[in-house]
């Protein structure tokens, strides 16, 4: 079938071996292996993400935290914490947080602001002051002269108490009475004359007027008694009010002594002295705790004593919240797990005796305390998983300070008592690791997310192929070898390396920049040198990770394979056929992806309803597709259709298709079927064909060419090569071949070809070997041409219908 014409077309476009694929030449490097290298300095890459992070961390104002954005594996969360660290480590002004009773309101602590280093250092004091208060108070109220001072302060109460007793008692003994304690009452008995209580006798032979009498002084005895009583117990009074006082004063002593040393060495810090001027007024109002305490049988077997004696020092502790004692630089922080309460901080709760209690010392930090100052990196996947964390992130970045709250309260009927602390302000710099999916949904929903995110940080998944790319890739992999204790590679592992890389990226003239894949081959390749028993690893161990890699994954391709070699799905890869293509589709199972041809057909017959997709009828086909199906009626309209109107029908299908389809990339192997069909032309089943086509004519690029072109040449290769099988591609599609080196083998023994096609005119003169042909002034074609024949078919279902009409 072939003519003069098929092979002058077929010559032109052919792709030679150099075209296939950019081989590295390994003797460009100046190092036998990679040991001789560079250390890694910088990262690899990403130009444009370093100039705008860059930007974003050094703008300091409010809402310009940042999103970094890529797809995994791109070395985002790596490159993040590197430049930030660089970044951070600088001289910075940071601040210890710290939390401490409010001896107002012990359920609204106080949050002290103190320069890096005191907190801990406030802490180590005011617990020595409370172990030297512990010793001196006691010592000192033990002391003899403190014990003969308040012996003489109570032996002169005591005195006077006695000298009230002995006036109240002769006054008694003048009014003839004796007076008698009867618990707490004084009672009055008449005194005969030998001064002992009047007999029952001598009072009954008493008459009326002696004991009117008696009467009488009785009643203004009570009033002397009630007087007396008054004054003993405004004595007692005095007394206890005159030990308290005499005791303060010696507490005092003691506690202003430990006191001063404290604020010498505070002086300078107004928020310490403010809480030890709070701290010295509990502590003399309070100091008996410091003094022995026997406790009761009942207290010992509970252990009351202890735990009451822990509170009651605990109140002048000090909750170091936030330490910056040992931080260098600006903190930077990596939050693994944020959760509201790993985020914001939380209160705990502990169980004394059954109840659940709490107090400012169970306060503790979040993330964002620890790294207020600085920055907070967090993966956009973990903070989304978690409850209430998003919303308390936002909240805090919002007001600018960290108020630690009970997210339990907000959902609970009962209130139940806690501690509510002061909040604290928030000066830090969020950055969040996500995929640009996250980001679109955040920014088209969330009108915080704009106001609180203003710069985004993209990722590039490629880099340019240059010197000082190269050079860059091998310092990275001779830094992981060291960090990882891997063989080093020599010149030829690393050619393949690079080769590998630009295959990964789909362009000749692009790297990957993928690096976790890399890496993957790095250490198997590592491994395989390992079983090999080599100490450097070579082109070789290279070659045998990248093959065992997809020997791992490839399975289903070696089913679908099989389905093609016995039969069950129908290829031809020989001979001639009318209206029927070898379409191209890739298979994509996420770590693994390979193509396969698939028939396409396409049947033409006069009638009125143009193109019938059977995928779309049959409900089997995606948007995009049909897209390109339409297209295809534009196409043939403008050609064939300029005098009169197209009445055909064409059925194309997708033949042994279960699983749908969609995409454009079998658009211009629809149409080169359809115009077989139209001209009754066989096209070259040897032959397979991807690009999609605009309603113009020009063939345009696609993905997946080197998995579809592989893919095919696996199905020739088991069904026999024949030196005429080859595959038709986009023009366009050429920068992105980095074949692999069996089909580049066959291109060059001229086993297999490779052509690239600008418009369908090219790609329908290599499916038939007849010219396309081109239109005359009056719009007219050869009649030997395909496209005269397809005028001539679509004229007579036009002078048909019309008869049909009449």
């Amino acid at each position: 079938m072939a003519n003069s014409n098929g092979q002058s077309i077929k010559q032109k476009t052919a792709l030679e071996p150099t075209d296939l694929k950019k081989v590295v030449d390994s003797s460009m490097f100046t190092f036998e292996s990679t040991e001789q290298a560079e250390k890694l300095t910088t990262i690899v890459g990403q130009q444009r993400a370093r100039k705008v992070m860059n930007f974003g961390l050094h703008v300091n104002k409010p809402g310009y935290n940042l999103y970094v954005s890529g797809i995994v594996g791109t070395g985002k969360t790596s490159f993040v914490n590197s430049v930030v660290n660089d970044f951070a480590n600088r001289e910075a002004k940071l601040f210890d947080w710290c939390y401490v009773n409010n001896f107002e309101d012990e359920y609204k602590p106080k949050v002290l602001k103190l320069p890096a280093g005191l907190g801990k250092k406030l802490q180590k004091s005011m617990e020595n002051l409370l172990n030297d208060l512990k010793v001196d108070i006691p010592s000192t109220f033990t002391e003899d002269n403190h014990q003969k001072n308040r012996a003489s302060i109570i032996r002169k109460y005591k005195e006077k108490i006695e000298n009230v007793y002995k006036q109240t008692d002769q006054t008694a003994t003048d009014y003839g009475f004796l007076l008698k304690q009867s618990g707490s009452t004084i009672l009055t008995i008449p005194m005969g004359e030998d001064g002992q209580p009047l007999s029952e006798e001598a009072y009954k032979a008493m008459d009326e007027k002696q004991l009117a009498t008696m009467e009488k002084d009785s009643t203004k005895l009570q009033e002397i008694i009630l007087e007396a009583t008054k004054s003993i117990h405004h004595f007692e009074q005095e007394l206890k009010r005159s030990l308290t006082g005499f005791d303060h004063q010696t507490a005092l002593i003691a506690i202003d002594y430990q006191i001063d040393e404290l604020k010498k060495s505070y002086k300078d810090c107004p928020e310490v002295m403010q809480h030890v001027k709070a701290v010295r007024k509990d502590l003399v109002e309070n100091f008996h705790i410091f003094l022995p305490h026997e406790s009761t049988q009942e207290e010992k077997q509970l252990g009351i004593l202890f735990t009451d004696e822990q509170q009651a020092f605990k109140k002048y502790t000090i909750n170091v919240l936030v330490d910056h004692s040992k931080t260098v630089g600006m903190p930077v922080i990596s939050a693994d797990n944020p959760t509201f309460y790993n985020l914001i901080g939380k209160v705990e709760y502990e169980n004394r005796m059954g109840i659940m209690s709490t107090d400012f010392t169970k306060i503790k930090p979040g993330y964002l305390h620890h790294a207020n100052g600085g920055y907070l990196i967090i993966q956009a996947k973990d903070i989304f998983s978690k409850s209430q964390a998003w919303e308390g992130l936002k909240r805090a970045l919002l007001t600018h300070k960290l108020q630690i709250e009970n997210i339990g309260e907000h959902t609970s009927i009962i209130a139940t008592a806690s501690v509510n602390p002061a909040p604290i302000p928030l000066d830090v710099k969020v950055i969040i690791i996500g995929n640009m999916d996250i980001y679109q949904i955040l920014y088209t929903h969330d009108e915080d997310f704009r106001k609180l995110f203003k710069i985004r940080v993209d990722f590039d998944i490629e880099m340019k192929y240059n010197e000082d790319n190269i050079t860059a890739l091998v310092s990275f992999i001779h830094t992981h070898c060291k960090k990882h204790g891997l063989r080093h590679f020599d010149r030829s592992a690393v050619a393949k390396i690079i080769e590998y890389s630009s295959r990964l990226a789909g362009h000749q003239n692009k790297l990957s920049t993928r690096f976790n894949l890399q890496v993957e081959l790095l250490y198997e390749a590592d491994a395989w040198a390992s079983m090999m028993g080599d100490d450097l690893v070579s082109a070789k161990h290279i070659e045998k990770a990248i093959q065992e890699k997809i020997y791992r994954s490839n399975l289903y391709e070696e089913k679908v394979q099989a389905s093609i070699d016995e039969g069950s799905v129908l290829i031809d890869t020989t001979g001639e056929k009318v209206g029927q293509v070898n379409g191209l589709a890739v298979y994509d199972l996420g770590q693994y992806r390979f193509g396969k041809p698939s028939r396409i057909t396409a049947t033409t017959f006069m009638g009125r309803k143009g193109f019938v997709n059977i995928e779309r009828e049959s409900q089997m086909s995606g948007n995009i597709h049909n897209k390109g199906v339409y297209i295809l009626g534009g196409y043939l309209g403008q050609k064939f259709a300029q005098t009169y109107p197209l009445v055909v029908t064409a059925h194309i299908a997708f033949e042994q298709s279960y699983g749908g389809v969609d995409g454009d990339s079998a658009s211009s192997t629809e149409l080169y079927a359809i115009l077989s069909s139209l001209a009754e032309v066989p096209i070259d089943q040897g032959l397979a064909v991807t690009g999609s086509v605009n309603q113009n004519g020009e063939i345009q690029p696609i993905g997946g060419v080197n998995e579809k072109i592989e893919g095919f040449y696996a199905v020739c290769k088991s069904k026999g090569l024949t030196g005429t099988q080859g595959v038709l591609i986009p023009h366009q599609n050429v920068k992105n071949l980095t074949l692999n080196d069996e089909v580049i083998e066959a291109v060059r023994d001229g086993q297999f070809h490779i052509y690239k096609v600008q418009t369908i005119e090219e790609g329908i003169e290599i499916l038939t070997g007849l010219p396309a042909g081109q239109p005359d002034e009056h719009g007219e074609y050869e009649k030997e041409t395909v496209y005269g024949k397809v005028a001539e078919k679509l004229r007579m279902f036009m002078e048909f219908a019309k008869e049909q009409e009449k």
